[in-house]
């Protein structure tokens, strides 16, 4: 795969960190835990849409656009990071927060994500649960265009097969870490929601012909419609660059049993596996995709769904600012632990 004849800017030094996690691996008694460290791309605190956000503001630019759109819940890590990305190259932001989670918490509305969205001058209108964003914010690009500006619209999460180039790139990228590091990697852990990181690293995975399987955590659909979305993705992307033969479905794997009640929406798992990371580790995850991803992998292991002796990577896609939007359950769960 040439990536380098698609457009790009580059927003953060590379490769992000891949440590192993020797105190949660000796907790959990095995698997080999290592993480790859996505929460470090720099800007706006970093995450996984940063990688997203390279090639879909170099599409951007590429056109002339001077005004980003996109939409997300209201505690969205990819809304944070679009807007300050669009600042860093002189252009404006719109964003459409969709009220998904049903919550008055004034931490949720006004703190975490949301501060920082209105620090970058990002301009916020809300929507209603239940509608199509990804159309909402079509529409709003029209009406910008028709005011005079030139607006560029991204999907929620940066999600499509320009955007997904970022974990296509990040799959490449985490094959040559393990490969200096003499590094046998047996599986890929994430989180899948908007399906792109997902996707594109499947696509750049079977690019490599690494051989290496990567399990979704989901966080907001049922199993069948995120493999769906996730496949759909995948072999859009996989012609856009070129791969041959495509993604085969049975290489698509989601785990939907640690959702709970809904998107956004607390777990006991997610609010232990944040603590245990941050008391074990020193690292911090978010409440919404990598708290809910690893309490999927902690209680798979703690089932015996990995072998003791496997190598398994997660990839932390970052969110920690969400930890601010749900201050008051952090403070109860605290109190309960200790």
């Amino acid at each position: 795969m040439h990536l380098a004849r698609f457009p790009r800017v580059r927003l953060f030094p590379t490769p992000t960190p891949l440590e192993k996690l020797e105190n949660l691996t000796r907790h959990l008694g095995g698997p080999e835990i290592w993480i790859k460290r996505d929460d470090c791309t720099v800007v706006a605190t970093g995450g996984n849409k940063i990688r997203k956000l390279e090639w879909l503001v170099g599409e951007a630019r590429a056109q002339g656009a001077d005004h980003l759109i996109t939409q997300g819940a209201v505690q969205s890590n990819h809304v944070r990071q679009t807007a300050a990305v669009a600042r860093r190259f002189g252009m404006k932001c719109t964003a459409l927060l969709e009220r998904r989670v049903g919550t008055n918490d004034r931490d949720y509305l006004n703190s975490g994500n949301v501060l920082l969205d209105r620090m970058f001058g990002c301009a916020i209108e809300y929507r209603p649960p239940g509608l199509d964003m990804n159309a909402e914010a079509v529409a709003k690009g029209e009406a910008l265009r028709a005011e005079g500006a030139k607006p560029y619209v991204i999907p929620g999460g940066g999600s499509n097969r320009v955007g997904s180039l970022g974990y296509v790139s990040c799959a490449q990228e985490l094959v040559q870490q393990a490969d200096e590091m003499d590094l046998h990697v047996d599986r890929l852990v994430t989180a899948t929601g908007s399906a792109g990181t997902h996707a594109g690293l499947l696509v750049g995975l079977q690019g490599c012909n690494a051989g290496i399987p990567v399990l979704g955590i989901g966080v907001r659909n049922p199993k069948d419609r995120q493999e769906a979305a996730v496949h759909s993705l995948a072999e859009a992307t996989a012609d856009y660059v070129g791969v041959r033969g495509g993604i085969p479905r049975a290489t698509v794997d989601a785990n939907c049993d640690y959702i709970g009640p809904g998107y956004g929406q607390p777990t006991d798992g997610m609010k232990e596996a944040v603590l245990m990371l941050a008391r074990l580790e020193g690292l911090l995850l978010d409440p919404v995709y990598s708290g809910k991803a690893m309490a999927g992998l902690i209680d798979l292991i703690r089932k015996g769904k990995f072998d003791k002796n496997e190598r398994v990577v997660f990839l932390h896609t970052g969110g920690q600012a969400g930890l601010f939007g749900y201050t008051g359950m952090f403070e109860h769960a605290m109190e309960q632990t200790g």
